[in-house]
């Protein structure tokens, strides 16, 4: 079976091709960082016109790729939620009109189903049950995973999700946009011995995550600073090492819990946040002191892609799950809402 994938959600344009024979058989991407950049974040009008200029000529280009046509299809795949809902009409619309023309089933798939299942494209991928680790944008969640649609939600962000937190935490030390990626970068060189960040929640039961509190300790902590004169680029990195700390820290505390919770000893970590290397470190680490495993995909299929919805699609397109003709999007859509394959 050979499913077309196409990803809209945000600020990212995706297309690929995975065949349930040979894997993944091409993928192309789009990143709309320079178009955003000069706003310091991502404008949603701005992210659908772009979306609507590039999405068919990636479809042409992967196409191209895989030395196929549309006529070699049995199915397209699309992101139907969450994200923005202009973003996300585009690929709907473009998905399900070519299905359509092709006359093969469409399927509008969950953006972070996508994010937890990237891991399986890997070539040694996890097995069921297990813990994941979803870190991606505006999404902190940690999933018990017994199968595609077996989810269980164990905790979640309740304010700022840890994605969020790293680009709010970067804008404060006047970092460019995207803000994550640079104050990891910047906290390479950054002293952890200087500031103690706070671990939000860590000290009270449970699974959920807040890290809006550590964002306010972040703005105190640059106020002190150029209390005591202009921020200096030691203060900079000092301050993002230590903020960066506190953050691994806290996922890596709340992953343990909820292995110990469930009794299992498997950890996927997915989303934009999963890239990260001193968290893939610190888990790693972590989990083989306990005997246990974790697992992530390659860091081109962290952040959003087209490979992720393809593969997606594939799993419940085989199931015989199927979408309507109408176009509908899910701007806002629980992951356990999704059916279980039968």
């Amino acid at each position: 079976m050979k499913v077309l994938g196409l990803e809209s959600s945000c600020d990212e344009t995706g297309v690929a091709i995975y065949d349930s024979e040979h894997g993944l058989l091409a993928d192309a991407l789009y990143s709309q960082i320079g178009l955003h950049s000069e706003f310091g974040g991502v404008v949603p009008e701005l992210a659908s016109r772009d979306h609507v200029r590039k999405l068919l000529p990636l479809v042409n280009e992967v196409f191209e790729k895989a030395g196929i046509t549309g006529a070699d299809l049995d199915g397209v795949a699309f992101t139907s939620g969450p994200g923005l809902a202009g973003a996300l009409m585009v690929g709907a619309c473009a998905g399900r009109a070519m299905a359509y023309a092709w006359g093969v089933p469409a399927i509008g798939v969950h953006h972070m189903e996508g994010h937890l299942l990237a891991p399986m494209l890997e070539e040694t991928p996890p097995a069921f049950p297990f813990i994941a680790l979803l870190v991606s944008g505006g999404h902190t969640q940690l999933v018990r995973v017994d199968g595609v649609g077996q989810y269980a939600i164990l905790g979640e962000s309740l304010d700022d999700a840890a994605g969020e937190a790293f680009d709010k935490a970067a804008k404060m030390l006047e970092l460019p946009y995207p803000g994550g990626p640079q104050l990891a970068k910047l906290a390479e060189s950054g002293d952890l011995s200087r500031f103690t960040f706070p671990r939000p929640m860590v000290n009270r039961p449970g699974l959920d995550f807040s890290f809006s509190g550590l964002k306010t300790f972040t703005l105190n902590t640059i106020a002190d600073c150029r209390g005591e004169g202009e921020l200096s680029a030691v203060d900079r990195a000092d301050i993002a090492a230590a903020f960066q700390e506190a953050v691994v820290d806290t996922l890596s505390i709340k992953c343990l819990r909820a292995l110990k919770q469930e009794g299992l000893t498997r950890l996927v970590m997915a989303g934009g946040v999963s890239a990260n290397r001193v968290l893939r470190a610190r888990l790693a680490e972590k989990l083989s002191a306990m005997g246990g495993e974790v697992y992530y995909p390659r860091p081109e299929y962290c952040t959003d892609n087209g490979a992720m919805i393809a593969y997606a699609g594939f799993c419940r397109l085989q199931a015989g799950q199927q979408d309507e003709l109408g176009i509908a999007v899910r701007p806002r859509w629980p992951m356990d809402q999704l059916p279980a394959l039968a």
